[in-house]
């Protein structure tokens, strides 16, 4: 099922490279991605965007703590040393205070003026700074952030829409850039994307577009116990796992996201690390809510929920996968208490189809728009392949709209009643939604008012129930009265099967024994400061 690449043909894309000799410093990583991702502040590409080129060469005000491996990851003081509520306010009123002494790579001081500009370069297009590209990537991100303003050199205030306790997450995804060197490259993004300049750990030293980024060591990063040991990282876009694997095979590449699971016990053979963790990752069919599409039948969504068979699933993928049951896997602080008990039970799907009208002779058609790698994706090709086959196996007629994967994310930012996904016919996606923090796991995609571009409702789901039992979550800023708000949204969406859930990814990635000292966080981000290669 998975396609194998001759060593050969790797080789000739290395040498069309012109790379050099490696230092014993320098780790070079083969990404799922087809391309770099966007170097100007705000990434695409998705989360592995981020990863890589995100929170290397920036910072936001609010960073993740990716130091341990053995609990979910959170947020912890980045550009900004601290934040509160305004008290007695009305929780639309944010203060944060900024770290003071913290320069660009070029040089030039980060405070509240940096913010502001920032902020306008992203949410306003009457901004000279403005940068659509910027903004398509960061706005669903800050749905509530309605005005910024400076206080004093080191002190903003933010304001959003709706009392949010859980803002200062939303704000570890605004990621801060040089307007100085924006002024330095005649005000053009695209010329920035080429050198772009971050407060981060690494800084970029060369792009070439849908080839290679070079990064290296930043020695005046602030967090002087991040610096990074390496002396560079090299990153490759690489979306077919055959090509990664026989690149790592190679000692072309010291690190891999998501080997095929096929070549994983020939990697283990070879001497390669095999590292996984169980981290916030949903992979599942996001279904249309709109008049017309078989999917506002709960007979139907349950029907393919218990059409699948997670377990051969898992067996496909040699085992790197959590078989789902929600949007968060049991045990998780949010999982609740769901009756509907997502498994495999194909003559329940079978009758619950036939309830709802469907025959032999007149079938649910679902078209699901999917991609052919990238970012959480795991291996979409296969796995869509086994899926569609458990579907059509109970009395769906399921088929796919099949695109790369930042054309995926594109036609995301469309609702299904958009241009795009009307004329593709599509009434389903497939997109791996991160749930890294409750606003990215639950308000943006099932909350009413988040139909995109405001947020990644997709489908256009509209409950009111759900609406208001988010917006408890959202409001309760004492954290036991949040998580138990949590639950009880998690047990409800689940009950309703909202959408087809399907696998929980354990963020697979190899690696040469050469690459040492990597703790693997659970979560999508990853610290390759600690990192050294021996």
């Amino acid at each position: 099922m998975f396609k194998r690449l001759r060593l050969a043909a790797v080789a000739g894309l290395f040498a069309a490279t012109a790379a050099p000799a490696f230092s014993q410093g320098t780790l070079r990583i083969g990404m799922t991605a087809a391309d770099i991702p966007q170097t100007t502040g705000q990434p695409d590409q998705g989360f592995e965007g981020y990863r890589f080129a995100g929170y290397t060469i920036y910072d936001a005000l609010v960073n993740w703590d990716l130091s341990k491996a053995d609990v979910l990851a959170d947020i912890k003081p980045g550009l900004a040393t601290e934040w509160s509520a305004v008290e007695g306010g009305d929780g639309k009123r944010w203060i944060f205070k900024l770290r003071q002494g913290v320069k660009f790579q070029d040089g030039t001081d980060f405070d509240a003026d940096v913010v502001v500009w920032n902020l306008e370069k992203i949410l306003n297009d009457k901004s000279p700074q403005f940068d659509p590209k910027q903004a398509a990537q960061s706005r669903q991100r800050v749905p509530t952030l309605v005005g910024w303003k400076a206080i004093d050199k080191y002190t903003v205030e933010l304001t959003t829409r709706i009392a949010n306790a859980l803002f200062p997450y939303d704000m570890s995804y605004i990621l801060y850039s040089s307007p100085t060197q924006w002024e330095k490259l005649g005000k053009d993004w695209v010329k920035v994307a080429l050198q772009p300049i971050g407060t981060g750990p690494f800084k970029v030293d060369r792009v070439v577009p849908r080839e290679r980024m070079e990064l290296s060591r930043f020695d005046g990063y602030w967090d002087k116990a991040r610096v990074p040991k390496l002396d560079k990282i090299l990153l490759f876009p690489m979306p077919e796992a055959a090509t990664r694997t026989a690149a790592l095979l190679a000692g072309q590449v010291d690190w891999i996201e998501v080997p095929a699971p096929d070549a994983i016990p020939r990697l283990k053979q070879g001497g390669m690390s095999i590292v996984t963790n169980k981290y916030p990752h949903n992979w599942a069919y996001q279904p249309s809510m709109v008049e017309g599409s078989p999917w506002t039948d709960i007979r139907v969504r349950k029907a393919a929920n218990l059409a699948i068979d997670r377990a051969g699933l898992t067996k496909l993928l040699g085992g790197l996968m959590i078989e789902s049951k929600g949007v968060v896997y049991p045990g998780h602080p949010w999982f609740g208490t769901p009756s509907f008990d997502i498994k495999y039970d194909p003559a329940a799907a079978k009758k619950l189809l036939a309830e709802a009208g469907y025959s032999a002779t007149k079938k649910p058609k679902i078209k699901i728009a999917i991609s052919t790698s990238g970012s959480g994706q795991m291996l979409p090709l296969p796995m869509n392949e086994y899926v569609q086959e458990n579907l059509n196996a109970v009395g769906f007629d399921a088929t796919f709209e099949v695109m790369e994967w930042n054309a995926l994310v594109t036609f995301s930012f469309q609702p299904v009643t958009g241009d795009a996904s009307t004329k593709a016919g599509t009434n389903g996606i497939n997109i791996s939604r991160a749930t890294v923090d409750p606003y990215s796991a639950f308000m943006r995609l099932y909350h009413s008012d988040f139909v995109p571009p405001r947020g990644a409702n997709w489908g256009i789901l509209k409950d009111p129930k759900l609406d208001a039992l988010i917006n408890t979550a959202h409001s309760s800023f004492d954290r036991a009265a949040q998580t138990k708000a949590l639950a009880d949204v998690h047990t409800y969406i689940v009950d309703q099967a909202y959408w087809v859930y399907i696998a929980h990814d354990l963020n697979p990635r190899a690696m040469s024994p050469k690459v040492k000292g990597f703790v693997q966080a659970q979560s999508w981000f990853q610290d390759f400061t600690p990192i050294t290669m021996q």
